[in-house]
């Protein structure tokens, strides 16, 4: 497809510095640069970056009264999937910001900026495959499982999609399929989209919300024992991170371990997604109850489904507004 990942998003907080040292500890690189003529590092500026190990700079961090997407970037081939784009973007009346290598326009339902950028694919080294005895198969032999062995911090191989909930779903359903170019890969009946613009079977998840805000941001590890180490190391600097985990989920088949930032956004580590490169073949579903959430693991909590903060969030945005 001409759409082929997400290349960064920015995450406004009320607690740059706080938010920042979360997403170090979580295993995100720093990647600060000057501020500018003036002087100075990012930091100062109230500005941290984040880099994966395969998807380079994909966080950036700036101050903002609430917490929220402020900006999502997407990845395409060449300036002809940049006239497709704009011209999905027209069909809906949505206002365009054409530059040079880039389109921008805003969906109003979520109140993100979404800019269409030409970007290089990801190219991501094969992780090797691990080594599991099973019943009548025993491929490890006369030593410890490596996932128990390993030793160095867990770094997420790159940003894998963003979840969000929007003030009027269906618009931003629209939005980003006639829009941008999104696929619907799955969805959860009357309330969530899950939307793909890469192999991955979702990069974008928007959900009906009484007001638009960021749920969480996802990141992808090599395996199961990096969402285990990732999330447990997590968990030993301050155990109030926790959130949900470990499980694995019916749509998108993946892994999940999530957490939750100083400011109140969830983060996730996954592995094992589900990978469509043949739309003919995969077929999207319509589902509801238990298996839109979990196949196994920990019933979800409530503070999962509806954030804490949701009702300061909606004071926030009626204030701003």
């Amino acid at each position: 497809m001409p759409l082929h990942r997400l290349t960064h998003i920015v995450m406004g907080v009320p607690n740059v510095e706080q938010t920042a040292a979360y997403y170090t500890e979580f295993g995100l690189i720093p990647a600060d640069t000057p501020a500018g003529p003036a002087g100075g590092d990012a930091a100062s500026a109230g500005r941290r970056t984040f880099a994966t190990v395969d998807g380079g700079e994909q966080l950036t961090i700036v101050h903002s009264d609430l917490r929220r997407l402020v900006r999502l970037g997407i990845g395409v081939d060449d300036p002809d999937d940049l006239d497709r784009v704009a011209a999905g973007l027209a069909a809906l009346e949505v206002p365009v910001e054409r530059g040079d290598g880039s389109v921008t326009a805003a969906d109003p339902g979520t109140r993100v900026t979404v800019r269409v950028e030409v970007a290089g694919r990801v190219a991501q080294d094969p992780t090797p495959a691990p080594d599991y005895n099973a019943p009548g198969v025993i491929v490890r032999t006369d030593e410890r499982a490596p996932g128990i062995l390993r030793e160095q911090p867990v770094r997420p191989r790159k940003l894998g999609h963003v979840v969000l909930g929007s003030t009027d779903r269906e618009g931003s359903q629209r939005f980003f399929t006639h829009g941008i170019g999104f696929k619907v890969s799955d969805e959860v009946s009357d309330i969530a989209a899950f939307m793909r613009c890469s192999t991955d079977h979702h990069n974008v998840l928007v959900q009906q919300a009484p007001v638009a805000f960021l749920h969480h941001t996802s990141w992808q590890v090599n395996d199961v024992d990096e969402v285990g180490r990732g999330a447990s190391a997590m968990l030993a600097g301050d155990p109030s991170r926790h959130t949900w985990g470990l499980g694995r989920h019916y749509i998108g088949s993946n892994f999940f371990w999530y957490l939750k930032d100083p400011a109140g956004n969830f983060s996730e580590y996954y592995s094992d997604l589900d990978c469509i490169v043949d739309d003919a073949v995969w077929k999207p579903g319509v589902w509801e109850g238990a298996r839109s959430l979990w196949a196994w693991g920990p019933p979800p909590p409530a503070s999962f489904l509806a954030p804490e903060d949701l009702g300061a969030l909606m004071a926030g945005a009626h204030q701003a507004s």
